[in-house]
This record gives C-alpha cells, structure tokens and sequence, in this order.
C-alpha cells in the first residue's frame, strides 16, 4: 500500500503528534464519541438552563424582573466566552485539549451548582413556599453559574470542528461524510435538549432542585467521559494562529503606515509565494478595492525588505487583510442576530413566567411545568425541517431559480418577520390576559379560562422562533 493511502492528506496527526493514520484514526468511529459527547453536554446545559428562572425566583426569593435579567445576563456570558475558548484552540492548545480543560471547569460548575441545592448550609432555608438566602448562598450559586459559562463557552467553538476534523477535506469519500456528521451533531443536541426540557424540569419541579440538577451534572461527567474514551481515536489539527491576533496586528500595521501611499496595483501588496497561505490550513483571497485604508498593512517599506524576518505587527499579508475586510462586510448581518437573540432569549425567562400564569393541568393527575413549553422549541425543528426540505424549498426553487429555493440573506430576513410577529402575538396574548384577569364579571373563573388560550399561543410561537434559528444558523 502507498504511503499516500496509509496516512491521512490533510496534515492532521494523533494525539502523539504523529501523522494521522487513515485506517485506525478519524472517520465515524471517532465522531461516535464526539457525538455522545455533545448529547449529554447539551443534556446537562439545558438541565440546568431551561428551568433556571423559575429557580432564581423560587429558591433565591428573587422578582420576575431580576431573575429575568440574571438570566439573560448569564445566558450572554455563554456566547461570549466562546471567544475566550476559540482564541486558546487557534493559538495555542488546539481543540482536543481546549475542550478537555474547558470540560473540567464545567463539570465542576455544575456540581457546585448541584451541592448548591442541596446540601444543608449551602441550599437556602425555606418556610413553605418562601426560601431566605443568604449573601454567601447567593455567591455559591453564581459563582457555580458563571463556571458553567466559562466552562460551556470554552467548547462551544471547538466541538463541532473537531468533529469536522476527523473527516479528510482532500478524501473525496470522506468529505461526503462530513455533511452527514453536522446533520447529526444537530439531531444529538436536540435530543439532549427534548429530554431537558421534558423529564428533568418536571424532575425538578415535583421531585426537589438537587436530583434536577444531579442529573444533569451526572451527564456532563458522562460527556466527559465519552469525549476522553476517543482520545486514541481522534485526529488533530495544529493550531493555525489566532484570528482575532491577525485582525489586531492589521489594525496596528495600517496605522502605524498611516502616512504610506497605497500603490494602485494591487499585486504590489505583500503577499508570500507559492500556493499557500501563511495562515496555516487557509487558502490565498483576492485582493479587493474596498476599505483601502486596511491595505497600508500590506504596504512592503524599505525598512521591512532590510529586515531579515517579517514583522506580523508591521507588515501583513493581502490574505490576512482581506481576511479582516470580509469580517467587517461581516457585521451588519451580524447585528440583526442582536436583535433576534434579543427574541430568542425571551424562551428561557419571560415565556416560561408566563407559563407559571397558565392552567397547566393535562387531566386530573398532570401537571405540565412551565419550563416544559420550551419543548415546543425542540419539536419545531422535527416538524418543521423536512416541510422546509421537501415542501417550501422546491416550492421556492421554482419561482427563484435558486439551487436552494432562498438565498441565505433572504432566509435570515425571512426569519427575522417571523420573529416580529411571534413577539406581537406575545404581546397581545399579555395584554389580554392581563385585561381579563382585572375584569370583575371574570373573577369566578379567571384562574382557569383566562389561562388556558395561553398555551395555544406559545406553541407556535416557540415554533416560528426555533424555526428562525435554524434559518440563521
């Protein structure tokens, strides 16, 4: 056999930093882990997430307004501790080892957050239905809070590209795969997230907080365990540098050129030679007209041809210009994510409140809880996913030509008026109830009738919002 087909071609070793052998390394066998991984990490994340408001306002004796806002506090710390995450997988650990260290920290967030709720001195004290915490419970709480977001943020990154990783871009047969792997990387998390949202709320909300967090925390020790059971498995990509390091060393070399003149031929920028770029695993981009002022970092002085080693932080390549250029083209599509996030985030605290207000009774004997209308989030996906597939897409496809039935701007902005109407129908649902809650003729019946419209909106609305997500993502 020709050693082109013992090892792998993209350059990715084994945990040994040895070369990549394609036979035993890599491929499905590795992405099982991967997989089982990410299931019970968004198992645990959603656990303890989903439910959270409803914790904050009864176990921590706080109003709706301040647990809300905790929440969405520490629900945006989530996303932005990624940046923390995918700077150390780029630049120095790479992900096997950023998301090993990240993994750690978020197991013992969650079982700080599950000692939390249940061992006596550090769970708060409770008369009935009114709980008196301390400062320092409070503190343990957070503190157990904003590990897991350290700790969830730190993989979040890395764990879909890793998977990635196991699947050799220049195999022709492998590359099939890798569409195949994202497909159920999404199915993995959403069944964590189904049984979440399903079994552990109701777990937590009729069987006591600390077996509904223990849980979770015993199935992160699972994905922890799952993710190290591949080790030997896994195939690794060296670190290729920090994207966010190559945008600050073009903002300091454009400035620090400021008074250079730009050359009209854009060919006479600094670029190196052959095929590749210098970053590691990209390819070369084209020099464009736009934001000319970025292109000073790429101005080749007389002083950077007499230096004998190039000055990252003086003189840039064209790729890692344009590199920038197309992140700042970037940003208005990431702006109107702001505003959707800003919907979105209203699933896991004031739609939830709003379900405390609702009949939940399903019978006699069942109660549904209020957290447990997220479900409809997961459930969407499943329904809403092949019509999208098989209906609405060739549907489109006929009348726009377009291979995908939509283009990606127009399925955000698609997306993105569903979103408006979804929180209108909130709105007016809240104002109704709100008024037929006051009105003197209703006060023999309004705990029941007056909710019971509730859940009839929430449906589709949870419904349009996962489904702009999945557009968006």
């Amino acid at each position: 056999m020709a050693e082109d087909d013992i090892y792998t071609k993209d350059g990715s070793t084994d945990i040994h930093k040895k070369p990549a052998i394609r036979r035993t390394t890599g491929n499905w066998k590795a992405c099982f882990f991967i997989l089982g991984n990410e299931c019970c990490e968004r198992l645990a994340y959603y656990g303890m997430s989903t439910n959270l408001v409803n914790y904050l306002q009864i176990r921590l004796n706080q109003s709706n307004v301040t647990a809300s806002n905790n929440v969405t506090n520490w629900a945006g710390t989530c996303y932005i501790t990624p940046l923390v995450g995918a700077f150390l997988a780029d630049a120095y650990l790479g992900r096997y080892w950023t998301i090993a260290s990240f993994s750690i920290i978020y197991f013992l967030g969650m079982t700080l957050l599950t000692l939390s709720a249940s061992v006596p001195g550090l769970k708060p004290s409770c008369d009935g239905m009114v709980c008196h915490p301390t400062g320092s419970q409070s503190v343990i709480c957070f503190l157990a809070l904003y590990l897991i977001a350290l700790g969830t943020g730190g993989i979040k990154p890395c764990v879909s590209s890793f998977g990635a990783d196991q699947f050799d871009e220049n195999d022709e047969d492998e590359k099939k795969k890798k569409s195949s792997f994202f497909n159920f990387f999404y199915f993995s998390i959403n069944i964590g997230a189904l049984i979440a949202s399903s079994v552990l709320v109701w777990i937590q909300m009729n069987v006591g907080w600390g077996w509904g967090f223990g849980i979770p925390a015993v199935a992160m020790a699972i994905a922890v365990m799952s993710f190290f059971s591949g080790t030997r498995l896994y195939r690794h990509q060296n670190p290729g540098g920090s994207a966010l390091t190559r945008i600050c060393q073009v903002l300091v070399a454009s400035f620090r050129k400021i008074k250079e003149k730009i050359p009209d031929d854009g060919n006479l920028l600094y670029e190196t030679t052959g095929a590749e770029s210098a970053i590691i695993g990209s390819r070369k981009l084209d020099h464009t007209k736009g934001m000319r002022f970025l292109d000073k970092a790429a101005v080749e002085t007389q002083t950077d041809k007499i230096k004998a080693s190039v000055d990252p932080w003086r003189l840039c390549t064209v790729t890692q210009v344009e590199e920038l250029k197309s992140i700042i083209r970037l940003l208005p599509i990431w702006a109107s994510g702001i505003a959707f996030s800003t919907v979105y985030s209203q699933i896991s605290t004031m739609f939830v409140l709003q379900g405390n207000t609702m009949d939940p009774h399903m019978g006699p004997h069942f109660q549904i809880p209020s957290a447990s209308l997220s479900i409809f989030d997961t459930i969407s996906v499943t329904f809403w996913t092949p019509i999208y597939d098989r209906i609405i897409v060739p549907l489109a496809r006929k009348h726009t030509s377009h291979k995908n039935g939509f283009t990606q701007l127009q399925r955000m902005g698609i997306g993105l008026v569903i979103s408006i109407f979804a929180m209108l129908a909130a709105g007016i649902l809240e104002v109704v109830r709100l008024n037929m809650r006051y009105l003197p003729s209703l006060d023999s019946w309004s705990s029941s009738t007056i909710r019971r419209p509730m859940p009839c909106g929430a449906c589709p609305l949870l419904c349009h919002s996962r489904l702009l997500q999945w557009e968006i993502t």
